[in-house]
C-alpha cells in the first residue's frame, strides 16, 4: 500500500535561519549583498522605462540606466567576493621566518 516516493531527504531545521541559510548555500551576508543587487537592478529598470523621447536626454539618461544595471548584475555575481575582502583580518608572516626576511 506504501507506494509514495521519496522526492527529498529530510531535513532538520530545528537551528532555524542557520540551517535554511545553509541549505541553500547562502550566508546572511551573502543575501543581504543579492539584496541590495536585485534593489539596483529595480532602479535601473525603472529608469529605462522613464526615457523621454528627446533622443539626446534619453541617450544619456539610458546609458546611466544600463551602466546602473551593470553595477547591479556585478555585484550579484561577485559581491560576497568583494565585500570579503573588507571584513577578513589581514593574513598573517609564516612563523619560521621574520617578515622582513633572514637578518645576517
Amino acid at each position: 500500500m506504501k507506494d509514495f516516493a521519496s522526492l527529498a531527504a529530510p531535513i532538520d531545521m530545528s537551528g532555524g535561519f542557520k540551517d535554511f541559510f545553509d541549505t541553500i548555500g547562502m550566508t546572511g551576508g551573502g543575501l543581504v549583498t543579492k539584496g541590495i543587487a536585485a534593489v539596483i537592478a529595480v532602479i535601473a529598470i525603472r529608469m529605462l522605462l522613464q526615457l523621454s523621447a528627446d533622443p539626446k536626454t534619453a541617450l544619456r539618461k539610458g546609458s546611466m540606466a544600463v551602466g546602473t544595471l551593470f553595477v547591479a548584475v556585478i555585484l550579484a555575481l561577485y559581491g560576497s567576493t568583494l565585500f570579503s575582502t573588507v571584513t577578513n583580518a589581514p593574513a598573517k608572516p609564516a612563523t619560521g621566518a621574520p617578515a622582513d626576511g633572514p637578518k645576517n
